[in-house]
């Protein structure tokens, strides 16, 4: 029920979060004129501005889930996921103030300061990335030690966790390459979105419980 209840909160996470990242700013940062964009979409901005809301409140849900999943395997580990899950919320949550103020300050005409603000959402995606990718770390090794949950997912996990990671060095030291840094990205994606398939079809076969540390 646990394993469920996390894989069906991951889903709502991916479905809302990609929709807001995805349809709403990415479209909006392709196009010529991102101010006037902004102010053409800002119903469409309002809405991702609240379906991020409820992705990052899943998410941290996501995260209690998990802890409660695998916190007799390896209490510490289970911990440090759970505190670098609820790191990225915070960071993800807060950095929403510069989403609506891209918004409003093109609707007040202050054109440069509304780009500048969508470029600061995007460096703070950035910055909670690396406590995201953080997260899938320990997680990964919790899999990999619970003994119940195939093991593949556990190294899948950590893998995609250190792309992220790496994904993060890539933008950061080689703004340029966006490609080496979007298929670190996917790595990532990909590991999450296995993991997810695996808890809404399958669960865990017995009740997780090993030593705890």
């Amino acid at each position: 029920m646990t394993a469920r209840l996390a894989g069906l909160l991951y889903l709502a996470v991916a479905l809302l979060a990609g929709f807001a990242e995805l349809f709403a700013r990415s479209r909006i940062k392709a196009t010529d004129d991102v101010a006037e964009a902004l102010r053409d979409d800002a119903g469409l901005m309002k809405v991702a501005f609240v379906a991020d809301l409820v992705a990052f409140t899943c998410f941290l849900l996501v995260g209690v889930a998990l802890y409660a999943l695998f916190r007799e395997v390896h209490r510490t580990a289970a911990i440090a996921m759970l505190t670098m899950n609820a790191v990225s919320v915070a960071i993800k949550a807060l950095n929403m103030v510069n989403h609506a103020g891209a918004v409003l300050a093109a609707q007040r005409g202050a054109d440069e300061l509304a780009v500048l603000f969508l470029d600061l959402h995007g460096i703070g995606y950035l910055v909670a990335q690396i406590f995201f990718g953080g997260f899938l770390i320990p997680l990964g090794y919790l899999v990999l030690r619970s003994g119940v949950v195939p093991r593949v997912f556990g190294y899948a996990l950590i893998i995609g966790g250190a792309g992220y990671l790496l994904g993060l060095v890539v933008e950061l030291v080689a703004p340029s390459a966006d490609s080496a840094a979007l298929a670190l990205g996917l790595l990532g994606g990909v590991s999450e979105l296995a993991f997810l398939g695996w808890l809404l079809v399958k669960g865990p076969r017995a009740p997780v419980v090993q030593s705890v540390l």
